[in-house]
């Protein structure tokens, strides 16, 4: 397994959404808080309009692999006020939602799951993003 993080690439219009969310919320309530802020730290930020169409930005619609499993998911990366309680949806603080930011397609990236244990997130593609369809700032 790949020990090196693959870079990843974020809009700075979704990075100063994040951060502003991270700063509102104390670890005590999102455990995860740390390893999202050093992925933000780690990232190149580029204009919306300048992010390639193979990478995972918030709002995107993705399709990935959780190694230890084997299991395929497509799910939407959303903020937590976007949850509504349906199962095509993830939040950006879930472990899988902070795993798959930045990502682009091919990527996999080993992250801290549930009860501490690492899970290998592996994006197999992007259904849809809204920066390639020109929605840049939703």
């Amino acid at each position: 397994m790949a020990s090196k993080k693959p870079q990843i690439i974020l809009s700075s219009l979704d990075l100063d959404r994040i951060e502003a969310l991270l700063a509102a919320i104390p670890a005590s309530v999102f455990p995860g808080k740390a390893d999202l802020q050093s992925e933000l730290d780690r990232a190149d930020v580029v204009a919306p309009e300048e992010i390639p169409p193979n990478v995972v930005t918030m709002n995107s619609t993705v399709q990935f692999t959780i190694a230890e499993t084997g299991k395929d998911f497509c799910l939407t990366l959303v903020y937590p006020r976007d949850m509504d309680g349906s199962a095509d949806r993830v939040s950006i603080f879930a472990p899988v939602g902070s795993a798959l930011l930045g990502l682009s397609v091919g990527d996999e990236l080993a992250w801290p799951g549930p009860g501490g244990k690492s899970m290998t997130v592996k994006v197999k593609s992007i259904i849809y993003q809204p920066e390639s369809a020109g929605e840049l700032h939703r």
